[in-house]
């Protein structure tokens, strides 16, 4: 070829293949905030208003009944507790009325005057009230002090007399720009000038309970018991009644920039500048769930309830930086015997009290968590990341050589006396080694997890000894599937309850049953990796076989819109195979993607495949799964739901506690028709706001969780669409 062949040719591809290496979408890692509880647990009868305050310091006082507490021991993931307040000897001999924030300094309301430690102890300011029980401060060191029926201006050296009011203050807040302190009473809000002798009113309301001002705005932000309303300032006009909140009954109101924090009797949530609410609710961001005060604090919002103190912590973090914290919590709790494992808690919350525990699915998950090793080895060549990579393979062959059947793969392995402490004792088989037992009966999802996992590190980790491992692993699982038919043979020699891919069993289901399109989509994706990686024609042979002869090309390109239920005339095991949208399939899919498109025997059978991955992702584009995503970027780089992907990394907790969490009962999401998808609302909820999930799981469940008993590893659930984001180019 001449020169000036090569250059003409150059020429008219170049601008194609500058167009391929642009299109693809990457998300450059970028400063967002994550955020976290630390909790301070204790019965307490604090007020619902003036009872918690922070200081410049970071202080954090709370008042319960006239006595100031602190927080104690706290960290994240480690509950603190309320202890007395000593650091003032004085303090303990006055009773405490109420406690105010007031130029980023604590000031008190005692019964005989407004005081405060700070300023050198010079504030202090007798007033003549009795039972006050509220407070605010103007801008000249001047205070408003009120009582049940009394209201009084307090200025040094301007002595003013109590005045007569009709109805209770519930909240008192200085508006700056008029030089004037906003009461808020059930009824309504009234201004009061500084030195008067009278209230005036403002806005009429019904059922008022809490505000706050926008200064930004020129508003006042107003709770009510059904929810809250806005006020402008100028012109005294209110805003409609907003009642679409995650709860309506409001009892504390905070105004933070441009987000609004309110505080209710069903938790505390955040409205932001673009409309969007953040629902902090349940054990894992709350002690208790009725909010009673609330204080801001720099990157710290304290949340008093009747149960204790909750810091929501908001740090600032990269992406890359929650990796780094989440790998650490891996290493140091959820490594098994090499296996990615969840932690048991004998206590509610308490890590120190947690074994680590077994699971049906532990090849699985740490197929996954070794999936997401792989690539972060492929990536940063990180030794650690490689080390990690030969301690799980060595778990994943030991799942094969303790069992007295060839190339069966067991469901897990432990040492010998401990069946009856362990998940589905009826499952466990003593190995020939009498120092270990194994688990048996293992399925389809075991067996995708195990192909996908070894092709993954065959291709992409170059290191000898992994490479050959994984491809000695591969071979010996299919061999075994392929000499025994397309099935898994138990230690008992008959098929596990759904290790099945034989013709009769997979065409057996009426085709709208999912498996008959799973199975197949499957088991030619694992035979498709199986030829890639060890050349052996029967591998082929088979997969053609069953493509051609048996109808699976035709059950895997089936599309997702006629999978649904049996319907009436069918046998009830495709009844009960298909009463739902069954999630598990989704990850048995997802993870089968990998070989079926990266190693498809012919470009045409590739883009046959994609086409199957593309429809399989569009039904799934609504739960904004970042791993389903993130794997249709294999197939689509140019054209996949980015954006959803990294809202799930960032907004995903770094508390991997199993808490119990509700959202069933919120006002704020619109619950929609019961549906085979079991799809419950429009929009799926944060990851934040429900319970922890495997990938496994339908991300629309509104409640759930283990009560703080559990706690899930983050190799599978985040650091493997991580990784795998970062090594297929669209996490920079």
């Amino acid at each position: 070829m001449t020169f000036r062949l090569r250059l003409l040719i150059s020429s008219l591809f170049f601008p194609f293949l500058l167009q391929a290496q642009t299109s693809k979408q990457v998300h450059q890692d970028r400063v967002f905030q994550q955020d976290y509880a630390v909790k301070y647990v204790g019965e307490n009868e604090a007020k619902e208003r003036f009872s918690l305050a922070v200081d410049r310091n970071g202080t954090i006082q709370i008042l319960e009944q006239g006595k100031l507490l602190r927080p104690a021991f706290g960290a994240f993931q480690q509950d603190g507790k309320l202890v007395a307040d000593q650091s003032y000897l004085p303090m303990k001999d006055k009773t405490i009325l109420a406690i105010l924030s007031y130029q980023n300094q604590l000031v008190y309301l005692d019964d005989k005057a407004v005081l405060s430690n700070a300023w050198a102890g010079d504030l202090y300011l007798m007033h003549d009230l009795k039972n006050p029980h509220a407070l605010a401060g103007g801008k000249d060191m001047d205070f408003v002090a009120v009582s049940p029926s009394q209201l009084q201006y307090l200025k040094k050296g301007q002595k003013t007399n109590p005045f007569t009011i009709r109805e209770p203050i519930l909240d008192i807040r200085f508006d700056a720009k008029r030089n004037r302190f906003l009461l808020l009473q059930a009824s309504g809000i009234s201004a009061y000038s500084p030195g008067g002798t009278q209230i005036s009113p403002v806005a009429k309301g019904e059922k008022l309970s809490a505000f706050a001002l926008d200064s930004q705005k020129d508003l006042a932000v107003i709770g009510t018991e059904n929810g809250y309303f806005t006020l402008d300032l100028a012109n005294n006009q209110a805003g409609t009644l907003q009642t679409k909140l995650p709860w309506t009954e409001i009892t504390a109101v905070e105004v933070n920039g441009t987000d609004y924090w309110f505080g209710s009797k069903k938790g505390a949530f955040r409205l932001d500048q673009n409309g969007t609410f953040s629902y902090y609710f349940g054990d894992r961001w709350l002690s208790g769930e009725q909010v009673r005060d609330m204080a801001l604090d720099k990157n710290r919002v304290h949340i008093l309830t009747e149960k204790g103190l909750s810091t929501l912590v908001f740090e600032e973090m990269t992406l890359a930086k929650k990796a780094e914290i989440l790998e650490d919590q891996v290493r140091k709790m959820h490594i098994r015997n090499g296996f990615n494992a969840s932690l048991q808690l004998s206590e509610k919350g308490n890590i120190s009290s947690g074994r680590l525990k077994d699971s049906d699915n532990d090849g699985l998950w740490t197929s996954m968590y070794l999936g997401g090793q792989a690539f972060r080895y492929a990536v940063t060549k990180d030794p650690e990341a490689l080390a990690n990579c030969k301690e799980s393979l060595l778990a994943m062959e030991r799942l094969y050589t303790i069992n007295p059947v060839e190339g069966f793969p067991s469901r897990s392995f432990e040492r010998s006396g401990y069946i009856n402490q362990l998940s589905d004792p009826d499952r466990w088989q003593h190995a020939s080694d009498p120092e270990w037992d194994w688990k048996a009966t293992t399925s389809s999802d075991e067996a995708i997890g195990h192909v996908f996992v070894f092709g993954v590190l065959a291709e992409i980790v170059d290191d000898p000894w992994i490479k050959a491992k994984s491809i000695e692993l591969l071979d010996a699982l299919m061999n075994h599937i392929v000499k025994n038919d397309m099935y898994l043979i138990d230690y008992d020699g008959k098929p596990t309850l759904w290790g099945k891919w034989h013709p009769d069993y997979v065409n057996g289901f009426p085709e709208q049953v999912g498996d008959r399109k799973l199975n197949s989509s499957n088991i030619i994706a694992m035979l498709q990796t199986a030829f890639h990686f060890t050349g052996k024609a029967i591998y082929k042979e088979k997969a053609y076989e069953l493509m051609e002869k048996h109808g699976y090309l035709e059950n895997l390109m089936r599309p997702m819109a006629i999978i649904g239920q049996s319907g009436d005339g069918s046998d009830d095991w495709s009844k009960m195979l298909s009463e739902s949208w069954n999630h598990s399939d989704d990850e048995m899919y997802f993870l089968g993607y990998w070989g079926l498109y990266r190693y498809a025997f012919t470009p045409e059978l590739k883009a046959q495949f994609k086409k199957s991955i593309l429809d399989h992702w569009e039904a799934e584009r609504p739960e904004k799964e970042a791993l389903w995503n993130i794997f249709t970027a294999l197939v689509q780089p140019e054209n996949f739901d980015l954006k959803p992907s990294i809202w799930f990394l960032e907004r995903h907790p770094i508390d991997l506690i199993s808490w119990h969490t509700q959202n069933s009962h919120r006002k704020d999401i619109a619950i929609i028709p019961a549906n085979f998808r079991r799809q419950s609302t429009e929009t799926v909820l944060s990851p934040s706001e429900t319970r922890i999930m495997r990938h496994n799981a339908n991300r629309f469940t509104l409640d759930g969780g283990s009560q703080g008993t559990t706690v899930y590893s983050a190799g599978d659930i985040w650091l493997l669409p991580y990784w795998m984001g970062k090594y297929l180019g669209v996490i920079k």
